[in-house]
This record gives C-alpha cells, sequence and structure tokens, in this order.
C-alpha cells in the first residue's frame, strides 16, 4: 500500500515539474512574441503622438476601420459577433489553409479575451491559427491610438504561441496546456514587469470558466510568470507606465477616506463601463454599421476631450490623459469629466470593432477618476491615482487578485501599499454591486419593452 502510494506522489511529482518546465518554454517563447508586436505598437505610437491635432482625432478611427477590414475583409465566416463559449475542437489547423483566415460562427472576431477564457481547461483548442490575423488587427487599432490597449492582446498571443508549438512540435504535443498557459501568464508579466500580475491574470480568467486550479495548472503559471518577469528584466522593458505612490497618506482618517471613496468611485465607473463593453462587444449587427456608429462616437468624443484637455489626452490606451492630469493640475470635476469621457470612448472603439484590450484603459479611467479625490482629501495626487488604477483593473476588469499583485509589485511606502489594497477591496465589492445593479436596469428595461409590444 505504501508502496502504491509513493509511486503515485512520484507521479504526481514529475507531472508537476513536466508542466513547470512546459509553462517556463511556454513563457519564454510567447513572451517573445507578445513583446515583438508590443514594441511594434510603442514605436507606431511614439511616431504618431507627435503629429498635429486633427490627426491624433482622425488616425484611430482609420486604426479601427482598418482593423474592421482585417477581421471582416481578410476574414472569412459569420459577419457577426458572438460571444458564445466554443464547445468542440476546431479543424486540424495545420492541414486546412482557411483556418488561417477563417472565424469559426462562436468566435467574437475582436474579443480576444473570451478566447484566453473559453480555451481555459482545454488549451489545445484555442484558435492559434487566427493570431496572425489578429495580430495585424491589433497593431491597427493600438497603434494608431484607439483607446484600447495592449495586455490582452499580449494574453492572447502568448496563449496562441504556446499552442501552436505544443500542436506543431509531436515532442511537445502532451505539453500542450502548460505550454499555452505559461505563454499566457508570460506576456502579461513582459509587459507589466510583476511576475504574479501574469500568473494571477491567467488565474482569475480561467476561474471565469470555473476551471480547477490544480498543482499543474499552478506550476506552470508560476513559471510563466516568472519567464515574463525574466524576460522583461533581461531586455530592460518599459512597455507599460505605472504611476508609483511617493508618499503614504497623513493617517488612519485620511487613508480610510480614500480607501472608501476612491474604490467606491473608481469601482462603480469601471464597473458601468465593462457592462457598456460587453453589451457592445456582444450587439449583433453588420460590421460596416457597427462602425459607422462606434466610429462616429469615438470622433466626437475626441473632439470632446480635446477640449476639455488636449488632443493627446484622447489619444491611445490612456498614458498621455495620465500625463496632462499629472502636468496641468485640473479640478475635480474637469478630471472627472475626463474620465466619463475615456469610459465613453473605448467602449465606442469595442462597438466599432477594434481589437485590442481593455485592461490599460482601465488603469487610466480608474487613475483619473482617484486623481478627483486628492485635493479635496488631502492626499498626494500619484497616490491617489495608484489606488485608483488598482482600483479600476479589480472593479472594472473584475481581477481583484491581479490588482493587488500589481500594487504589491509597483512598490512604494507601506502606508501607500495598504492603502491601495483596501482601495482594491473596496471596488471589487463596489464593481460587483454595481454591475449587478446594472444588469438587473436592463433586464427591467428588456422586459417592459417586450411589454408594450402588441
Amino acid at each position: 500500500m505504501r508502496t502504491e502510494e509513493m509511486e503515485s506522489k512520484v507521479s504526481q511529482a514529475r507531472g508537476v515539474l513536466a508542466w513547470a518546465a512546459g509553462g517556463l518554454l511556454g513563457g519564454l517563447i510567447g513572451s517573445l512574441a507578445a513583446v515583438v508586436l508590443t514594441e511594434l505598437i510603442k514605436e507606431s505610437l511614439a511616431a504618431t503622438a507627435g503629429l498635429g491635432g486633427d490627426w491624433l482625432r482622425v488616425l484611430p478611427l482609420f486604426g479601427v476601420s482598418l482593423a474592421v477590414l482585417i477581421l471582416f475583409g481578410l476574414g472569412k465566416g459569420q459577419p457577426a459577433q458572438t460571444i458564445a463559449p466554443r464547445n468542440s475542437a476546431p479543424e486540424d489547423s495545420v492541414r486546412s489553409l482557411t483556418s488561417w483566415y477563417s472565424f469559426p460562427h462562436d468566435i467574437a472576431r475582436a474579443d480576444l479575451t473570451g478566447d484566453v477564457v473559453n480555451a481555459s481547461g482545454v488549451e489545445e483548442r484555442f484558435p492559434w491559427s487566427l493570431a496572425p490575423l489578429r495580430a495585424l488587427a491589433i497593431l491597427s487599432t493600438v497603434g494608431l491610438g484607439a483607446p484600447m490597449g495592449t495586455e490582452s492582446p499580449a494574453a492572447h498571443i502568448g496563449v496562441a504561441t504556446g499552442s501552436w508549438l505544443g500542436g506543431v512540435v509531436p515532442l511537445l504535443r502532451p505539453l500542450v496546456r502548460p505550454l499555452a498557459i505559461g505563454g499566457g501568464a508570460a506576456s502579461v508579466a513582459a509587459l507589466m514587469g510583476i511576475p504574479l500580475v501574469g500568473t494571477f491574470f491567467i488565474v482569475e480568467l480561467a476561474e471565469r470558466r470555473q476551471v480547477p486550479l490544480t498543482a499543474r495548472r499552478a506550476a506552470a503559471m508560476l513559471t510563466g510568470g516568472l519567464a515574463g518577469w525574466g524576460v522583461n528584466s533581461w531586455f530592460g522593458l518599459n512597455l507599460i507606465r505605472l504611476v508609483v505612490p511617493k508618499v503614504a497618506p497623513g493617517d488612519f482618517l485620511a487613508a480610510a477616506e480614500a480607501t472608501l471613496l476612491i474604490g467606491g468611485a473608481a469601482g462603480a465607473l469601471t464597473a458601468l463601463t465593462g457592462e457598456s463593453i460587453y453589451w457592445a462587444r456582444g450587439w449583433r449587427d453588420r460590421p460596416g454599421r457597427r462602425l459607422l456608429i462606434g466610429g462616429s462616437v469615438m470622433l466626437t468624443l475626441a473632439v470632446l476631450i480635446g477640449w476639455l484637455a488636449s488632443p493627446g489626452a484622447a489619444f491611445g490606451p490612456g498614458g498621455a490623459a495620465i500625463v496632462w492630469a499629472e502636468t496641468n493640475e485640473p479640478t475635480p470635476p474637469r478630471l472627472l469629466a475626463l474620465a466619463l469621457l475615456r469610459a465613453g470612448s473605448t467602449t465606442a472603439a469595442v462597438l466599432a470593432g477594434g481589437c485590442g484590450g481593455v485592461f490599460v484603459p482601465f488603469l487610466a479611467i480608474g487613475d483619473l477618476c482617484g486623481r478627483v479625490f486628492a485635493a479635496p482629501l488631502g492626499i498626494p495626487a500619484d497616490l491617489a491615482g495608484a489606488a485608483g488604477a488598482a482600483a479600476g483593473i479589480a472593479g472594472g476588469y473584475r481581477l481583484p487578485l491581479t490588482a493587488m499583485a500589481m500594487v504589491l509589485g509597483v512598490g512604494g511606502p507601506d502606508g501607500a501599499k495598504v492603502t491601495s489594497l483596501a482601495t482594491v477591496a473596496v471596488a471589487a465589492l463596489s464593481g460587483l454591486l454595481t454591475a449587478r445593479a446594472a444588469n438587473a436596469l436592463s433586464t427591467s428595461v428588456r422586459t417592459m419593452t417586450r411589454g408594450k409590444r402588441p
């Protein structure tokens, strides 16, 4: 009996080590692929950010239009986006040439996170053959300044690279799942420069599909996160600008007020934005009509942001808006208006068919929302911004563990970190309650509308 137990434990340990090795290998290769794409986006943004105001308003719309053309012109299949989970494995992507540009009917073409979630636990089914087409759409969307981010594209490319590696190399086929898991975790960690952010990002996305966190999956996620952090450190990357708080709150009362107000407000605003984005992504209509409506709203909001702040504040994922807030010391109402306009702009980009992420936009929206309370509460603006950014991830993206890992990885005084961690907890609760209230209201409105129909 003891011999059998010992053999079982040895077998389990070998399995964990094999998955850890797979996560490390997939992490190294996947993060490198994601970093190359992100660097291209960064160079494109740097080349276009210095153009005049009119260009900064028009280029994002052009980039989204190009992405729609790529996904729905070059791409084939059902022309409407849906967000239904995938239940069947795709065709053999190596044998079928059409698999490189043909989208199954149950794939939302611009929904990068959806594929990562739906493939959790069955990573060998990930549609990696569509990654090159999507990479072009990502580059045109984010690289030309649309209000969308790079973390979801990085995770998508990382998982796709790991899944591809396990699919085309016969020796690695038994490790296709840890290769894909490690690739996704590493890619996010490489962008953020914080290993546990990548690890928890994949953990929490898998939880949405209720995939159990086994020792093997945890090993692949951890080694993948470490691989991405190693790539970031080795090459000295600076891909996402994170605000580091320099001063802690003056006393407990100031910390408590900041926690409740920033966490509650940023969590609620980003949760409403998240619900709007989910609705926009699931709206079934012709791509051209979606582009016309979403693009018109994008352009209108870009003009308003340029009038309220500067044309650059409307350009890109949101970093320029934060820089504007840091350098101009705007009033709280102006900051709140900018946060609302940025939230609407990202939603409009999703509606139009933009292919990118919302992690960085949520960081920016939360940061701006947090700064609203800096002057009234008498706390440092960088602390308010950092706490708000973390709250945006917890409330809007619903990734509280990822937000906590980010807070700890960013650093700063202990008091500032404790305040930000508490803000994340408040934002998670605020976001949950707000999302439920929004869903209940939406359901009631639909019910009333249907009841009035003859």
